[in-house]
């Protein structure tokens, strides 16, 4: 039988999941738990943490492995986890994902950049620093990006059972969805053989963190925010919606465009940026000038609607939209 690489005094091996609604951070969790103990013959178990259901909303799973001399009665938040995995590196602008690793813990993040540049970005100290370009996996396999994290957590956590896993997912999806099996199965295979680490060593004299709770504040009668009041990650509060994405946005092609605003109509944020100007006869009509992307969530429901394809569907990218970025629309009110 396997053996837990380490567990903390109540004998656990703990992993939690950071990620937002709609990239099947829940689903991943349970697939995990269900592998240790089916797989491998941990005990385990699984849950998850969330509010409203919806996509973009801040999502935590936690899981616990332990050996079978040894019972998880456990079900409070993992606060000092071995492995985080983050399911979108933006959650770290509002949210400590961070919070309570060890100094020899690895956080596992979906993103294509450099697991130095991920250091920097996330304040880390020390730890292994695991990298999976999850979301551009899952769009050239066209399959879902969880398949890929899980595929880079089962590398993590060697003492699982990967094979077991790949006979999950195709018992799982071979009767209702056949043709999604391969997709998944290349997807799964990819995150465990691509997913890059670097291992910082803890500067001397300097200690790790404790774990801190974001959400303390706001729990007393004395500290809530005042009634009705967004203060979830992702919102128009704090202007920028790129916590919510899954990876594409709309890119629009000004000399393609007629001006026709079926993007506006399709659009359930009011993304798109209009000013008025006079036409080729002298008279006021209002032209499009481009995307506000701190409001766009990447529905992409314009560039289905736009008839002349001024709008298509492009990986996101760091600074993507800065070469049609126009100005913030209350400043174009104010001007």
């Amino acid at each position: 039988m396997a053996q837990l690489p380490k567990t903390n005094d109540l004998g656990f091996f703990e992993i939690r999941l950071e990620s937002i609604g709609g990239l099947g951070a829940n689903l991943a969790g349970k697939m995990l738990a269900e592998s240790g103990v089916v797989g491998s013959g941990f005990n385990g178990v699984s849950f998850s943490s969330y509010g409203s259901e919806k996509k973009g909303s801040p999502v935590k799973a936690h899981i616990r492995f332990c050996d079978t001399n040894a019972d998880i009665r456990d079900t409070t938040p993992v606060e000092r986890p071995h492995i985080v995995g983050i399911f979108h590196e933006n959650l770290s602008k509002t949210i400590n994902v961070v919070s309570g690793i060890y100094a020899d813990s690895t956080v596992l993040v979906n993103s294509a950049r450099t697991p130095e540049e991920l250091k920097e970005k996330m304040k880390l100290v020390g730890g292994t620093v695991a990298v999976i370009d999850a979301t551009g996996i899952a769009l050239e396999e066209k399959n879902r990006a969880n398949m890929a994290m899980l595929g880079a957590l089962f590398r993590l956590c060697d003492f699982l059972d990967a094979e077991h896993m790949r006979g999950v997912i195709r018992k799982s999806l071979e009767k209702k969805y056949p043709q999604a099996v391969e997709p998944a199965l290349r997807t799964f295979q990819r995150g465990y053989d691509e997913v890059r680490f670097r291992t910082f060593d803890l500067p001397e004299g300097v200690e790790m963190p404790l774990p801190k709770r974001w959400d303390i504040p706001v729990l007393g009668y004395e500290t809530q925010p005042i009634g009705g009041v967004v203060i979830n990650p992702g919102n128009s509060i704090l202007k920028d919606l790129s916590i919510s994405r899954s990876g594409m946005m709309p890119h629009f092609d000004d000399d393609k465009c007629i001006h026709c605003a079926a993007c506006d109509t399709a659009c359930p944020d009011f993304c798109f940026v209009w000013e008025e100007q006079p036409d080729k006869k002298g008279r006021p009509q209002m032209f499009l000038q481009g995307i506000d992307y701190q409001y766009c969530k990447g529905c992409l429901k314009c560039v289905t609607a736009c008839p002349t394809e001024a709008l298509s569907s492009e990986r996101e990218t760091d600074g993507y939209g800065e070469e049609h970025r126009v100005p913030h629309r209350f400043n174009l009110v104010q001007a």
